[in-house]
Order: structure tokens, then sequence, then C-alpha cells
């Protein structure tokens, strides 16, 4: 290559990186100016991208990402390691795009925590537990554990993967129960990629935990089931069994 031709070259470069500058700053002043409302989901993406990769053009990256998975919220709940194998984003863009989703449960549960409202009705548990379900692409399921006035105590988790009995024993909600207080609790659990009706498994260890619990006297005040925004709550429908025994933890 001669000195003119890598002359130009260097001058292509150097015009690409103000253009990449330019449209970056213009995106932050959009962003501050009027909020992501009015963004397409490949310039919020664009926007993420800025912050962990810094000297490409992020918005052939961003459309990559969700012509790869999809959608906007695909991308984001994405595995990390199919993230980083994209062109173009490697591994510390990915962990920086997988932190987001978990970075916005903390901060919603957070704002919950700090107010201290009870759950006293399936629309305040509601609206505890979709936060704390967002972005899971796995099932999980919590105990939430509540003082006498029903406030939340402690989310505690007991089981991630799939909600079987194996997973969800009634000795560790009743451990989880004891450890943390509780006066009464809210079980609850998601389904990622389902329904948000119970299934018989969902309506058979609501009852075992339910005995185990009241055998110690702890109430279930409500066992919710959270898909995405939609919720179904056991006791709003009238489908929450009552204790009717002791026995528990055969």
């Amino acid at each position: 290559m001669t000195r003119k031709s890598r002359k130009k070259e260097e001058d292509i470069d150097s015009c690409k990186q103000q253009l990449h500058k330019g449209h970056r700053e213009r995106l932050r002043e959009r962003f501050l100016r009027e909020g992501l409302d009015n963004f397409e989901d490949h310039q919020v993406l664009e926007l993420l991208l800025f912050q962990a990769i810094q000297r490409q053009d992020t918005n052939p990256i961003a459309h990559r990402l969700i012509q790869r998975f999809g959608s906007f919220s695909a991308v984001l709940e994405a595995d990390p390691k199919d993230l980083a194998v994209v062109e173009g984003v490697g591994a510390k863009a990915a962990a920086f795009l997988s932190m987001v989703p978990q970075v916005t449960r903390r901060y919603f549960l957070d704002r919950i925590k700090h107010t201290r409202k009870p759950l006293n009705t399936s629309e305040a548990a509601a609206e505890y537990l979709v936060p704390l379900m967002a972005g899971r692409s796995e099932e999980v399921f919590y105990v939430i554990c509540l003082d006498s006035q029903l406030r939340v105590l402690y989310p505690a988790l007991i089981s991630e993967g799939t909600v079987k009995d194996a997973l969800v024993h009634p000795r560790h909600v009743v451990e989880a129960a004891v450890r943390h207080k509780a006066a009464s609790v809210v079980l609850a659990h998601n389904h990622p990629a389902g329904t948000v009706r119970p299934s018989k498994h969902d309506h058979a260890i609501t009852k075992r935990l339910v005995q185990a619990l009241g055998g110690i006297n702890i109430q279930v005040v409500d066992h919710i089931i959270v898909a995405g925004e939609l919720t179904y709550s056991f006791s709003r429908e009238g489908t929450l069994p009552m204790y009717e025994g002791e026995e528990w933890g055969k």
C-alpha cells in the first residue's frame, strides 16, 4: 500500500469516527431531552451499547441482535454466551446487556421495599411480584415472608429452574418462613413461557404448603403466578385451599 493510499484510508477512518461520535452525542441529547418513549427498540439498544462499546458504530450491531433474538426483551434476556458471539458484541457488552433486567428488578424491588406497602390485596401483591419475576427465563419459586401488618420482611428464593416437589419441599419453605420470622406468607412463582393459569401440580403444591405452614401457625394469604404482566391469584379466584391438619413433610 502506498503512502497516499494509507493516508486516504486514515482520513476515511477519521471521518467515520467523527460521524459515529456525532451520532452518539445526538442520541444521548435526545434521550436527555425526551426520554425513551419515542425511541425505536434498536435505538435503545444502541444507547445501551454505547456504554460498553467505545469506538464502533453500534447501529448495525443493535439490528443484528434484534434480528438474531427476535425482540428487544429477548436480547436482554438472552444468555451472555449467545450474545457474545454476535458480530461486534463481545464478552464485555454481553455482560452489560445481561445486567439490565437484573438491575431493573433490583431497582423496582428496592423502591417497593422502602415504601413498606402492605401486601393486603392481590393487586398489591402483584405490584410487588411482577418486577421480582421480570426478565427471568427460568421458573422460580418464592416465599414472600410478611410481618403481622402484611409488610414484606424478606423474599425467600426457594428454587430456580422448575417448580417440582423435589425442589419446593415443604420443609424448605417452613425453614425459610421461620428463619425470617414470618407471621404469614405469600407463595409466588412464574410461568416464563406459558399460560398464567395454574396447573394440577400448582394446585397440589399449594395445598401441601398450606398444610405445612398452617401446622406452625403461619397463614398462606395467597399464591400468585406471574406470566409477564399477567397474574393469577389463588385468593382472588377462590382456589386457595384452607388449612385442614398438622401433618406435613413426609
